[in-house]
């Protein structure tokens, strides 16, 4: 993937990794952000042009001083949309990003070409309240995202152990940063009345989900799936990573949802 740049309004400097040939599909990563030769995104450029903005107060994205609601997230990726120059591209987007994709589908449905969620979070179920992520500590993360805590060690740790002080020192902080940024979507809990507003969503969605997802449940699938008109759900062996446990299975039904 390479790594472009693009400027939005109020001034936000966007970092945007693009690679791959086909219908352009535009993903918006989760609270954990894009990781280092990202294979989620390797994989889905085998069947897209596919284009990752991170978000602001992930990695180098500016902007995490002026988006401080769901509406100016969601106002913030169709802004990305515009500078890329796209034009109904598929959205796809992950836990949070899933959240804003879904609001960005519902505040202009005619927009986007398909929709697609993994693991997104966005609804509040009474009765399986999601995990406190705020009051996760960082080597806590794995066990609670992935199925495979090992695998998850070693992808949010890209290898390095979290025993190490100055790497976990360096995590910290970087971790402390996505936080505060999630925060404003997902602290206290994460309903931003979204739940109100899926009626609104027109295209075909389709809702891809882990079976042992322990963030979002399976009765938040649900909830997405009585929620959204036109929604279909495809599950898969594996936790709320589940794009990165299953990588080749998710990434393929997809391409199949969307007739690519």
């Amino acid at each position: 993937m390479e790594v472009r740049r693009v400027v939005t309004p109020p001034g936000c400097d966007v970092e945007v990794y693009e690679g791959g040939a086909g219908p352009e599909l535009v993903y918006l990563h989760g609270v954990t952000g894009l990781l280092p030769q990202d294979p989620f995104l390797a994989s889905l450029s085998e069947h897209f042009h596919v284009y990752a903005p991170v978000m602001p107060g992930y990695g180098t994205s500016t902007g995490q001083d002026t988006i401080d609601s769901v509406f100016a997230f969601a106002m913030h990726g169709y802004d990305v949309i515009d500078a890329l120059g796209l034009n109904r591209p598929v959205l796809a987007g992950h836990c949070m990003g899933g959240m804003v994709a879904a609001e960005m589908a519902a505040l202009a449905p005619n927009d986007v070409s398909h929709l697609a969620l993994i693991g997104a979070l966005g609804l509040w179920v009474e009765e399986t309240p999601v995990p406190d992520l705020f009051a996760t500590l960082p080597y806590q993360l794995p066990e609670l995202l992935f199925n495979d805590a090992q695998r998850g060690h070693e992808l949010l740790g890209s290898g390095r152990d979290f025993n190490d002080a100055e790497f976990l020192t360096d995590f910290l902080v970087g971790n402390a940063n996505r936080m505060g940024m999630a925060g404003k979507l997902l602290f206290p809990v994460p309903d931003r009345g979204l739940a109100r507003r899926l009626y609104r969503v027109k295209v075909s969605t389709t809702l891809l989900w882990g079976t042992a997802d322990a963030l979002t449940p399976e009765p938040y699938l649900r909830a997405f799936e009585a929620l959204i008109p036109h929604a279909k759900s495809y599950t898969v062996e594996g936790g709320h990573m589940v794009h990165y446990e299953q990588t080749v299975k998710i990434v393929e039904a997809l391409a199949v949802a969307t007739g690519k």
